[in-house]
């Protein structure tokens, strides 16, 4: 199959899963510029970990407002655009927002969010990551940032099903699963030439890449 590089790549997954080291990985691959979430910019982030009913709603409106900035600047300049590779999918947003907040502050920020997504790029391809609860919550330690050590126990269970939900319906773009939980393409050099070979076979559809840890 003819190889091809998707112009527009968006790296998903839930806190803990490495998407942010997987895009910076496939960015430098495709010769692409990097575009990042920037979640330590949220003044409001700490707050919400702290105290999740106080600090969800200005967190949530704050990360919404940052991302659509973020993908106005690059429709605006698609026609020159060159490769990008995000770590954030705008329509996500909504998964987080449905978790946090109740229903009155839900039907504020759907009159926001659906202003905004009306200026958003669409992606060429989705790499949905996936990870058991555990394994996210290994990794999160391991990276030792301080406010998310707090995490509320049953958050990232939660949040982690949201996920599965919003991707079963998910058919704006080609959407790669990728299970991560036998293998580590951002660190393992032979399992993320796997992963790059089936992104650049994907044209379109849904697809999945689950490969056996004893067959790599």
């Amino acid at each position: 199959m003819t190889e091809r590089i998707p112009g527009y790549v968006v790296v998903e997954g839930p806190i803990g899963v490495g998407k942010t080291s997987l895009t910076r990985r496939l960015a430098e691959s495709f010769g692409a510029e990097l575009l990042l979430e920037r979640a330590e910019d949220n003044p409001f982030l700490e707050r919400f970990y702290q105290n999740p009913r106080d600090g969800a709603f200005p967190a949530q409106l704050y990360f919404l407002l940052q991302r659509a900035e973020q993908l106005r600047a690059l429709r605006q300049t698609d026609m020159f655009r060159p490769r990008m590779v995000a770590d954030f999918l705008f329509e996500k947003d909504r998964v987080f927002a449905e978790l946090n907040l109740n229903s009155d502050e839900m039907a504020l920020y759907d009159r926001v969010y659906q202003e905004l997504a009306l200026t958003v790029p669409r992606p060429d391809l989705v790499v949905y990551l996936q990870a058991p609860v555990e394994t996210l919550q290994e990794r999160i330690s391991k990276r030792g940032i301080r406010y998310e050590q707090g995490m509320a126990p049953g958050y990232l269970e939660r949040l982690s099903e949201a996920y599965i939900r919003f991707f079963y319906h998910y058919d704006d773009a080609p959407l790669l699963i990728v299970n991560t939980s036998g293998i580590n393409p951002v660190d393992n050099d032979r399992e993320y030439a796997l992963l790059l070979e089936r992104i650049k076979e994907i044209r379109s559809g849904r697809h999945y890449f689950n490969p056996s840890p004893f067959a790599l």
